[in-house]
């Protein structure tokens, strides 16, 4: 049973998400709508994109603290342009390589500099986010133009032209990940570096190239947001990394690397965003939903290292298993009589030849 949900970590978020759902139609029937689907849907856009690129970085065994710094910057970026005169087209084109670029230098301070991860990251979270408040003075970003609101407006079903990039995206990185052989190199540098290493598998490569998939996520991320509420705050991007994470330990990425799968990622994201809006929904104030969010956390994160410990355990039992029917065999067997005297041996013992 356990080593069943530590293999189906998707289904048992799907589960969760599902059970969210009908918590919310008990309490509030007319909550529950497939428009309440749609609405968190497009709300759980922006950590869909985070934890799709946190993913892809996690598997290698690293972690990027500085998306949420990394989104705000393409924010900043996105409406600067815009603002500027810049077309649509061209401003995001412009945006998705501000966030490739700050992600490739995170990989190029982990991969080639050989700078801890987590050490790096925290170094470019304070860097990024200095250098968008030095690009807008520490204002908000306003009076963005329509067409950019108009990719997040519901076409087709409740979704947005964005939304449907964000299927799409999904998809493909899905098909990357479990069909190529470049995607089964991301799990081979985080389940075995030296391995991989000796496998021929280009190993700083694959670091730096998930870090830069990782901005690119965080670019679009920006995106979606600037195209969501149309202007950019001072502060936009703050937090967001640690729900990336947590988004992604939900849907059972290993913080140890080499396991999980994007889908999982993906609904971890809609679910921590589900809490969100089933709060707003039930009328709780606002200042519950960090503290359930965490709670939340908190228990998956329990439940994960008990079941890993569970299964460490079975594997640890059935290993020396094989030990223990053999000595069970030997107690079992009888013992073998003593040979019994023959008449000549007893003529003899009597004194009689």
């Amino acid at each position: 049973m356990l080593k069943l949900i530590q293999s189906n970590r998707e289904l048992t978020a799907l589960l969760a998400i599902v059970a969210l759902f009908g918590l919310l139609g008990a309490l509030d029937s007319q909550s529950f709508s497939f428009q309440t689907l749609g609405m968190i849907f497009g709300s759980a856009q922006i950590l869909m994109l985070l934890a799709m690129g946190a993913t892809v970085v996690m598997l290698t065994r690293n972690i990027d603290v500085s998306v949420g710094s990394i989104t705000g910057l393409c924010a900043v970026s996105l409406g600067i342009l815009l603002n500027s005169g810049v077309s649509l087209l061209l401003a995001c084109l412009a945006t998705l390589g501000v966030g490739m670029a700050a992600g490739l230098f995170n990989g190029v301070l982990v991969a080639w500099l050989r700078i801890p991860a987590i050490v790096a990251t925290l170094g470019t979270l304070g860097l990024y986010r200095g250098l968008m408040l030095l690009l807008t003075g520490g204002r908000w970003i306003e009076g963005l133009p329509a067409n950019l609101k108009v990719l997040s407006s519901p076409i087709f079903l409740g979704i947005s032209p964005l939304g449907g990039l964000v299927i799409i995206l999904l998809l493909g990185m899905f098909w990357l990940l479990s069909r190529t052989t470049l995607g089964r190199s991301f799990y081979a540098v985080g389940d075995n570096l030296q391995g991989a290493r000796q496998l021929g598998v280009p190993v700083d490569r694959i670091r730096i190239l998930a870090f830069g998939i990782n901005g690119a996520m965080a670019a679009l991320a920006g995106m979606v947001f600037a195209s969501q509420i149309g202007f950019v705050p001072n502060q936009t991007g703050s937090g967001l990394e640690m729900k990336a994470i947590a988004a992604c330990v939900l849907g059972g990425i290993s913080l140890l690397g080499g396991t999980g799968s994007i889908i999982g990622a993906v609904l971890g994201a809609y679910f921590l965003t589900q809490i969100d809006s089933v709060l707003v929904l039930l009328r709780l104030p606002a200042w519950w939903n960090d503290f359930i969010a965490g709670l939340v956390l908190l228990a998956v994160l329990v439940f994960d290292g008990r079941l890993h410990q569970a299964l460490d355990k079975n594997l640890r039992r059935q290993k020396y298993a094989r030990f223990q029917p053999q000595k069970e065999t030997d107690k079992s067997k009888p013992k073998p009589e003593a040979p019994r005297p023959s008449r000549r041996m007893n003529a003899n013992k009597n004194g009689v030849l």
